[in-house]
């Protein structure tokens, strides 16, 4: 199976458009083919020309990506949900692009209007910048797509603190409008006295990412680095994008998250339906392990191994069957051999084999024991009897 490519935004000086288009540039995505893809977008009548060029941040080489206008327009136009669409649609994206792309916009205006209390048909972009924020955001998408990129990771936000001026006056950070934008995010602030986190950032941020939080298990091909526009003493202003393949290539759920929780005051005879119902509703894989909890009291270890999707309906069956009133939950990395089920003609009759492969080398071998436990009562012989006839037919076939 080819490996899923991803890439994981670290924003640990906050996120702006121009960041992030400079971190796929730097990463491989050459400034002529963005040019040619904003071609309609930097033809507008405040447009201008996209530029890239190697800076430096305390010491730390970038890449800062720009939008110069134009000589005849040195101002920012104000267009509303309208403009914008008319713009995208003219401007020959691919469908996909497009797609996301008004997905972003939306959200920038949705937050607008109810940073400053009006209808959404009567918000305009201010100091976003129309020209400029298009750019960044099909700058953004198209580089990410030259790239192959298929899922993008965030870790946690800096948005930096202090006030920033706006038309609208001298504002508190995060602005209003970022505020909104940040809604469902894990967000910080290092003490910073500058706005670190724009309202396009935080946009293509809400939209574009799948996950947030520490490093993802991924092993790494690319580093691209974008430069903001500040200067910073106490910290470089950039963000980084890694690029490659997801964690280690498995068989099959090797991303899996534990439930667990300590049981001390539950008669021993309700595990048995506990267990049953966990496995019913999709669970890997359940077990209970004796422990012994403060105070030297005896109790019970419930764990339940699943996948993400099947977390809240088996953290409910929990509840609603144990007398537990918390859970912990975790991810952990799971391997799997490839397994391949065939059967056997024994004289005990049909034996179903399990074998397990990794790296095309087979490394189990087993008789199913259900089978094995219903033909031994069949036949009125030991179980361990029917598994070595089975084994020993498998090794024959």
């Amino acid at each position: 199976m080819e490996d899923t490519k991803v890439a994981y935004i670290q924003c640990a000086s906050g996120v702006s458009g121009d960041m992030l288009v400079g971190a796929v540039i730097d990463a491989g995505v050459p400034l002529e083919y963005l040019r040619e893809r904003l071609s309609v977008v930097l033809k507008q009548k405040d447009g201008g020309e996209i530029t890239s060029k190697t800076v430096y941040k305390n010491g730390f080489r970038a890449l800062k990506f720009d939008v110069n206008p134009s000589v005849s327009h040195q101002h920012n136009g104000h267009r509303n949900w309208k403009d914008i669409v008319e713009i995208i649609d003219a401007a020959g994206f691919d469908d996909d692009i497009k797609a996301k792309g008004l997905k972003i916009f939306r959200s920038i205006f949705e937050a607008e209007a109810i940073a400053h209390g009006q209808p959404f048909e009567h918000t305009h972009l201010h100091e976003l910048g129309a020209v400029d924020c298009l750019a960044d955001v099909f700058g953004f998408l198209s580089g990410i797509k030259y790239l192959g990129i298929e899922k993008i990771c965030v870790s946690p936000i800096n948005v930096g603190g202090g006030s920033v001026k706006t038309v609208h006056g001298t504002l508190p950070v995060p602005a209003p409008a970022t505020a909104y934008l940040l809604r469902g995010m894990p967000v910080y602030s290092s003490g910073v006295e500058f706005e670190l986190t724009t309202p396009t950032g935080a946009a293509i941020i809400k939209e574009m990412s799948a996950d947030f939080g520490a490093f993802p298990d991924m092993i790494v091909d690319t580093i691209g680095t974008g430069a903001g526009g500040r200067d910073i003493a106490s910290a470089p202003n950039i963000l980084r994008i890694f690029i490659g393949r997801a964690g280690r290539q498995t068989s099959s759920d090797e991303n899996a998250f534990i439930i667990e929780t300590n049981i001390d005051d539950m008669s021993p005879q309700l595990y048995g339906g506990v267990m049953e119902k966990l496995f019913r509703a999709g669970a890997l894989d359940v077990y209970i392990t004796p422990v012994i909890m403060k105070k030297c009291r005896p109790a019970a270890l419930l764990t339940v191994i699943t996948g993400e999707d099947k977390i809240e309906p088996l953290s409910q069956i929990i509840f609603e069957e144990t007398t537990t009133i918390g859970l912990r939950y975790y991810r952990v990395s799971r391997e799997t051999l490839q397994r391949t089920i065939h059967p056997v003609n024994t004289k005990y009759g049909e034996i179903r084999i399990k074998t397990a492969v990794r790296n095309g080398k087979c490394l189990n071998v087993s008789a199913e024991y259900e089978d094995c436990k219903k033909a031994a009562a069949e036949f009125s012989v030991p179980v361990r009897r029917v598994i070595e006839e089975a084994l020993r037919q498998a090794n024959d076939s």
